[in-house]
């Protein structure tokens, strides 16, 4: 430690090596505040609910969502402890803590998938599409991973033996390219749905027609498969340092996506159990309806209703 720059060095890497013990409390904060705010919700408009597709992807993204944040803050505070870190252990939890975030980025794609697969009226062809473009980003996701993971020894072969809190955050070679697959598929699903939407509204503005559910759909889906689109390219822009803001670990990035999923999910359920009324003017009434245990509420998942419904929906 007499060189200079070692020393500096070294202090990067440990002060580097503290964002993330700190940042991953807040991930687990938010993402447990969430959870408590819209249980109510849950309650209320999914635990009544009849089994199905949409019911058990929302309480895989929910609870894999808290379950994801509990491993981030877990795996980084036990391993800042003296002594736990090695070269194969740190290596091998890096591709870990990769994997188990992808599960819960691949289940986000899935329902998106599955909400461009109703905007475009169960269009096969456009299912079809999708899911060969998610298999290949699935492909580009591992051929990276394994490629990072057989080279992250040797990056790390220095770094690992100084007395760090935890694993050395090191970003080299082509490991900003880790989540870049996932991100293009990502802007692929939000292009269709910014397409659909686009054109439903337009249509309409020039028509002088009402907007109605499926306009509000159209625009509540547009949000969340932007915002997803953006965290992943956040993402990838620091892990590439052009934000210049340390490494804060994944956990921000699991709490946010899962958020914005379930958001997105129970957005659509209070939709299909509500009776929306639009008015001539632009004030648009809602009257609450709570479904009955052994209804069928499966509307999540249904194709969209036609463009002139502006109506009364019906049970």
């Amino acid at each position: 430690m007499s060189n200079p720059i070692d020393e500096n060095h070294f202090i990067a890497l440990f002060e580097g090596s503290l964002v993330p013990l700190r940042v991953c409390l807040v991930g687990l904060t938010w993402g447990l505040h969430d959870y408590l705010i819209t249980l109510p919700d849950e309650i209320r408009f999914i635990w009544s609910r009849e089994w199905n597709l949409s019911k058990i992807m929302f309480f895989w993204i929910r609870y894999y969502t808290i379950v994801l944040l509990l491993f981030d803050v877990v795996q980084i505070h036990t391993f800042s402890i003296p002594g736990i870190t090695s070269d194969n252990l740190c290596v091998a939890m890096d591709s870990i803590i990769r994997v188990v975030g992808a599960l819960s980025l691949w289940s986000v794609e899935i329902i998106m998938q599955l909400r461009v697969y109703v905007l475009y009226n169960c269009s096969k062809r456009i299912a079809i599409i999708n899911f060969f473009l998610f298999l290949a980003s699935l492909a580009g996701f591992l051929v990276i991973l394994i490629h990072n993971a057989q080279r992250r020894r040797a990056v790390i072969a220095d770094a690992v033996q100084l007395p760090l809190p935890g694993c050395p955050s090191i970003h080299t070679g082509i490991e900003w390219a880790q989540w870049v697959p996932a991100t293009v598929f990502e802007g692929v699903l939000a292009g269709f749905a910014l397409y659909k939407t686009l054109k439903s509204s337009t249509g309409r503005f020039r028509d002088g027609k009402r907007i109605g559910l499926y306009e509000l759909l159209l625009r509540d889906n547009l949000f969340y498969f932007f915002g997803v689109a953006i965290l992943l390219i956040f993402n990838n822009l620091m892990v590439v340092g052009v934000t210049h803001i340390k490494w804060f670990s994944y956990a921000p990035f699991h709490a946010a996506i899962g958020i914005l999923t379930t958001r997105m999910m129970l957005n659509l359920f209070k939709v299909s159990d509500r009776k929306v009324i639009m008015g001539s003017g632009s004030t648009t009434h809602i009257s609450s309806y709570s479904p009955q245990r052994g209804e069928n509420t499966s509307l999540t998942w249904r194709a969209p209703a036609p463009s002139g419904f502006t109506s009364t929906q019906t049970r």
